[in-house]
């Protein structure tokens, strides 16, 4: 269980395949803080580390999460938005986020504006998620409001804290990101479909 408050910025230094699985090394500061079997969302995706060193360590994602989010679109260099798991007893700043990613969404637009930044996502309404005006979506892990609701697409509002420590100052027109639905949403929608 996660609240989508990132703790710090990842730097993929590593990409190994093996069979369907892809093993993904990160330089981050808080490596030699973190245990072996923990797990850790990265851009929202929780990951379990199968191994630490020095400032380093590798989580491994398997065909379905290689399927279902942007994991599999990592590459070298490419930062990553970082949270281990909420401590029980701990302040939930955010939002309560699972890790499991619901769906992709593609950036529509970008805007700056006097001392924030607005962008736009669009997504694939057959998959049946929604938004709700001032509800709850998580973006790369990211806990964030909704503005501008409608069927596929929403828009979020981004404070300069959120833009210079996570990697949202690297999006762009095009960039693909995973999102988590909020959870009370989701049930609330399959109860509706029953």
């Amino acid at each position: 269980m996660f609240t989508g408050i990132i703790e710090t910025i990842g730097t993929v230094i590593g990409l190994e395949h093996e069979l369907d699985n892809l093993h993904i090394t990160i330089s981050s500061a808080i490596a030699s803080e973190l245990k072996i079997d923990q797990s850790v969302a990265h851009n929202g995706v929780c990951l379990t580390v199968v191994s630490i060193e020095d400032n380093t360590y590798t989580v491994t994602a398997i065909k379905e999460t290689l399927n279902k989010t942007t994991i599999g679109l990592l590459k070298i260099k490419d930062l990553v938005n970082i949270e281990r798991a909420m401590k029980l007893g701990d302040r939930l700043d955010g939002h309560i986020v699972q890790g499991h990613v619901d769906q992709i969404a593609i950036c529509t637009k970008v805007s700056e504006t006097a001392g924030s930044w607005s962008y736009n996502f669009e997504y694939d309404s057959a998959l049946k998620n929604i938004t709700i005006e001032k509800g709850s979506i998580t973006i790369n892990g990211v806990s964030l409001t909704v503005v501008n609701s409608k069927k596929n697409t929403f828009s979020v509002a981004i404070i300069p804290y959120t833009y210079q420590h996570t990697n949202f100052n690297t999006f762009k027109v095009g960039t693909k990101v995973n999102i988590e639905f909020d959870v009370i949403g989701k049930y609330v929608a399959r109860l509706q479909s029953i």
